[in-house]
């Protein structure tokens, strides 16, 4: 049996042969698709793949398609809205992510945004600490738990809003649980975004729940674009000018939002919150490991189709 591994991303060369040591070492001919520039070459090269290993790369129906022996995808991070699941269903294929690898590459660079936010973008301008201040969390998975632990490590009150994490564990975690979406933007100066792009979140975020934000607040995206009402977004920062908006996820209207709003907006030039070498490994090496199992023993304890 095959596994490709299509990422137009590459994966770092240490994950890489961490990747082909698990894959091959299990007895299965490992096919690598980097830096593919045209769709068509992905469609060629997952027509003979069994197993296949992506990170940002657009798993759709012609890919399904084309993927005539395809058994199982395993997307290497947490989210996996780059795969069409009803499709993958219908192909009889299953979906994995793999959750907990990038978490806290992401944390950090949550603090590395409201840092930034809170020093005025470092424009030489007088700013705040985050020692005393209140930070949200809205969704407390995996990255939001170290979150968490890291606010803990700068002197901060943490709550979390998630209706789908019992209330005994995120106390458990130290952290106060809030049980509407209001309460968590209108108590906390920071407030941390990490819902999954879904119907029911999609541009959830918008101009009635921004500003609801204390003074100063801050807004840091490290989750999807799609959570957010842009027109919603831009009409807030305009009504509230002393909000800011930080993300890992440049939005559709970014030059406008830079143009009208200047530094209270700041937007990585493409998503980086699992850029880091560990977490590159770390979920490179993963995604190899649920692909074997899959594979081989039938083990799908991190599908997310059905």
């Amino acid at each position: 049996m095959k596994v490709l591994v299509a990422t137009e991303k590459p994966f770092a060369a240490v994950a890489v042969n961490g990747i082909r040591e698990v894959i091959e070492g299990a007895g299965y001919e490992l096919e690598l698709l980097e830096k593919y520039s045209d769709k068509k070459e992905f469609l060629a090269a997952v027509a003979t793949a069994d197993g296949l290993i992506i990170r940002s790369d657009k798993v759709d129906s012609e890919v399904l398609d084309a993927a005539r022996q395809l058994k199982v995808v395993v997307r290497a991070g947490a989210g996996y809205d780059n795969v069409d699941l009803a499709s993958a269903t219908a192909h009889g294929v299953c979906v994995e992510n793999t959750p907990g690898q990038n978490s806290n590459a992401v944390a950090e660079l949550v603090f590395g945004l409201a840092v930034m936010a809170v020093r005025n973008m470092y424009d030489g301008t007088s700013g705040s600490e985050l020692k005393d201040k209140n930070i949200g969390i809205h969704a407390f998975g995996q990255v939001g738990r170290n979150v968490a632990r890291i606010a803990k490590g700068f002197g901060m009150k943490v709550s979390a809003l998630d209706p789908y994490c019992p209330d005994e564990a995120i106390v458990a975690a130290g952290v106060e649980p809030v049980h509407s979406v209001e309460e968590l933007y209108r108590n906390n100066k920071i407030v941390s975004l990490h819902i999954p792009a879904t119907d029911e979140t999609r541009k959830s975020v918008g101009f009635d729940l921004i500003t609801l934000l204390p003074k100063n607040g801050v807004l840091v995206n490290t989750a999807r674009k799609e959570v957010i009402d842009e027109d919603g977004l831009a009409k807030a920062l305009r009504e509230r000018p002393d909000i800011k908006y930080v993300a890992d996820i440049r939005p559709d209207n970014a030059d406008a939002l830079k143009e009208e709003f200047g530094n209270r907006v700041f937007f990585t030039p493409k998503k980086m919150g699992a850029q880091t070498s560990e977490a590159n490994i770390n979920a490179g090496i993963a995604a190899a490991r649920q692909v074997v199992a899959f594979l081989r023993d039938g083990v799908d304890k991190f599908r997310v189709n059905k």
